[in-house]
């Protein structure tokens, strides 16, 4: 059975933009072969449009490669290069929704992730956060969504060999969006 409208407590229909200032565009990848590193993307921008079938929804966004942050400046420098993600070749990356399904209790988003001019289908696990009005009187909406890529099909091929064994880096990264949209028109 399909989820519907009514079954979501303040639910709307319409267009919503992403609140840059509320959300955060994250991943994390296997490091050394024993802990992760973790990062963030600084400047992105995205909407949502609710369908009056929820499942009818859609996504689009945007993301600044260059904005990059790992806390480590060296590290980051690295990332923006062809060795990674060729930030001056290609500038963002891109996200768009391509259908959103319901299994059993969970809900799943379809996508096409458009990385270093590689766009390749990505599904998306969502965890649905709710809706509400913040102390400004803007309507919002919050929801986490994760899924798991291999950096190599984006052609982020660079690694180092370890004097352990092993690789530097491993092949999966963790992609986070901790999201926070508010609504912008019916």
């Amino acid at each position: 059975m399909s989820i519907t409208a009514d079954q979501i407590p303040g639910y709307r229909a319409g267009t919503w933009n992403i609140d840059p200032t509320h959300t955060e565009v994250g991943f994390s990848v296997r490091h050394l072969a024993i802990s992760k590193v973790k990062g963030k993307f600084e400047r992105f921008s995205g909407t949502i449009v609710t369908g009056e079938n929820p499942l009818d929804s859609s996504v689009e966004a945007r993301v600044e490669v260059a904005s990059i942050n790992t806390n480590q400046a060296d590290r980051d420098g690295h990332l923006r290069t062809g060795d990674f993600f060729a930030a001056e070749e290609f500038p963002e990356f891109t996200l768009k929704s391509t259908g959103i399904r319901q299994e059993g209790g969970d809900f799943k988003v379809d996508t096409e992730l458009t990385l270093r001019g590689v766009t390749k289908p990505v599904t998306f696990d969502f965890e649905f956060g709710g809706f509400g009005a913040d102390a400004y009187g803007n309507y919002k909406a919050g929801f986490t969504a994760t899924a798991v890529v291999k950096r190599e099909d984006f052609g982020i091929e660079w690694n180092a060999p370890l004097e352990t064994g092993g690789l530097l880096l491993g092949s999966d990264v963790t992609i986070t969006l901790d999201v926070q949209a508010a609504f912008a028109q019916e």
